[in-house]
């Protein structure tokens, strides 16, 4: 027993040592990035979030054409409206002008 020692414990430090450590590196790489179908996922919904707002932009210009008086909200909008799609802000300005 006292000539196996030595090589025991050699062998934990040159062969258990280092799988141990190799083992948890390459599990907490696994665990630091998104499963793919988490990220299909969570592009899904930012596409998603992306037309819904399109949609209340264009609602709001549909209110502000109805209503001279409608204050639009001063949130963000994750996109900008585009120069070319403003056909409810002429029709609001026309009836302002009345």
């Amino acid at each position: 027993m006292g000539d196996l020692l030595p090589v025991l414990i050699c062998g934990m430090l040159f062969i258990g040592l280092p799988w141990l450590i190799f083992h948890y590196v390459t599990q907490w790489k696994k665990s630091g990035t998104l499963p793919i179908e988490d990220e299909k996922l969570l592009d899904e919904l930012h596409d998603l979030a992306r037309r819904l707002d399109d949609r209340m932009a264009t609602i709001e210009r549909i209110v502000a054409a109805d209503n001279p008086h409608f204050r639009r909200p001063d949130t963000e909008r994750l996109m900008d409206d585009r120069e070319d799609d403003h056909v409810f802000d002429r029709i609001a300005e026309r009836r302002r002008q009345r």
